[in-house]
């Protein structure tokens, strides 16, 4: 599009993200060259100075908001170098996201601008854009990209059904519980040998991360609290059983060997245990091969999104817990709740009270696997819910607790860490399916 290397600068807080990478996809489909921090950022460089470095070769800006609004980072973006599309008499174009509230607050020097709103479709937002990028009024409908096949693959197979559940509240003192049924989404993956897989549907949201620090069992490592948007995924109802580990073990190899039986307690119902993340990452990439879909570990926000369920205490279930909503190590208390059973040994999913979100030992009978690699805190954490696999790392994250923890351990905060290739009775995993809505 003429002399500059980039035909605009993608402004946005990193919050929106996804979306906004979506919008820019579909630019390019369109011949329009973006300039985006996750694409044109080196690793270890400083945002300002790269920014600095191509200004110049940058035609126009588009400023992103979001249900969040401005971020930080983005607020910074607009004083060091968006005025300086201004002065070079560049347009600098307000983009409204489709989550953007009634009334977004925007910048000053933006209020008398025309903006382009995608939470309406007339007119076309994607056409009006471009036309605000090129100066050139788009004729014809602008091309929309279609999605990726493995985006289509995954999405075209969502057959979605409904389930009843059970949830549960305590009362502080652990003495109460209140049971409350709610309904939520999901559908089966089809394993063979009359084996399914159920995967629930986990609405996005945005929640705090962590741990505030006089939380009984607090650890710095789940500090700082932080903000993070989630967006929608699916998350297996239960953890993998043994019966669903032996038919997908039994698939051909991808990269390593699985045996076939690793569990210590036995039984088709109960997790999987004795497991490292290698091989739980093998067992995501033989069903992913089988199911034309992608399944993955978790990453650790997403697992605690889903843990949470949209609570904010330690439990899903209230400031403490109770053997009769979790298997874990009774004779240890946590704030002003009871001693209750010690099992000694994995239970069978499914018998205790689901979360708020439909999934099922959340808490207790074995920690899971997570994407993430080990960092000792929060420090410069991802905030759009994807893994944290920056640093090479030989520890992996678990989360949940176990049928041998205290109560102080099954915190939705709570964080633990063995090596890759680490295997006990103590470990097992669920997995995760990514969508999208746009």
């Amino acid at each position: 599009m003429g002399e500059f290397e980039f035909d605009v600068f993608l402004c946005h807080n990193s919050q929106d993200k996804p979306a906004v990478i979506e919008i820019a996809n579909q630019l390019k489909a369109n011949n329009i060259n973006p300039w985006l921090d996750k694409w044109h950022l080196r690793p270890g460089s400083s945002w300002q100075d790269s920014l600095e470095d191509q200004i110049d070769q940058i035609r126009t800006a588009a400023v992103f908001v979001g249900n969040s609004g401005l971020g930080p980072w983005q607020i910074e973006e607009i004083k060091a170098f968006l005025r300086a599309f201004v002065n070079r008499k560049c347009p600098v174009i307000p983009v409204l996201l489709p989550n953007a509230p009634k009334e977004p607050k925007l910048p000053v020097f933006l209020q008398g601008l025309m903006w382009v709103d995608f939470r309406e479709h007339d007119p076309e937002p994607l056409g009006q854009l471009i036309w605000g990028i090129t100066g050139i009024k788009p004729d014809s409908p602008p091309l929309i990209r279609k999605k990726p096949p493995e985006e289509e693959k995954n999405k075209s197979s969502y057959q979605l059904k409904t389930f009843l559940f059970q949830t549960a509240q305590i009362n502080n003192n652990g003495t109460e519980i209140k049971r409350i049924t709610k309904n939520a989404n999901y559908f089966g993956e089809d394993l063979g040998d009359d084996v399914t897989l159920e995967m629930v549907a986990i609405p996005g949201g945005t929640f705090i991360m962590g741990s505030p620090e006089n939380e009984e069992g607090y650890h710095s490592s789940e500090s700082p609290q932080h903000e993070v948007t989630v967006p929608p995924f699916f998350m297996g109802k239960y953890p993998v059983t043994q019966q669903q580990w032996r038919v997908v073990a039994a698939l051909e190899k991808v990269n390593i060997d699985l045996k076939s039986d690793p569990s210590r307690f036995k039984g088709d119902n109960l997790p999987v245990e004795r497991v490292s993340w290698n091989d739980a990452q093998e067992f995501c990439a033989r069903l992913s091969r089988m199911a034309n879909k992608t399944y993955r570990l978790p990453s650790e926000a997403e697992w605690e999104y889903a843990c949470r369920g949209g609570t904010t205490t330690p439990f899903y279930c209230g400031e403490t817990i109770s053997t009769d909503l979790a298997n874990y190590h009774g004779n240890y208390t946590y704030g002003q709740g009871q001693k209750g059973e010690y099992r000694e040994k994995t239970t069978k999913v499914g018998i205790f009270p689901a979360n708020p979100f439909g999934l099922y030992d959340m808490c207790g009978n074995v920690w899971e696997w997570c994407e993430d690699g080990l960092h000792e805190n929060y420090i410069n954490a991802p905030t759009d819910g994807s893994a944290w696999t920056s640093l090479s790392t030989e520890y992996m994250l678990l989360r949940g607790g176990s049928w041998y923890s205290g109560a102080w351990l099954c915190r939705a905060a709570d964080r633990y860490w063995r090596s890759r290739d680490y295997r006990h009775d103590l470990y097992g995993f669920r997995v995760v399916s990514s969508f999208r809505t746009w």
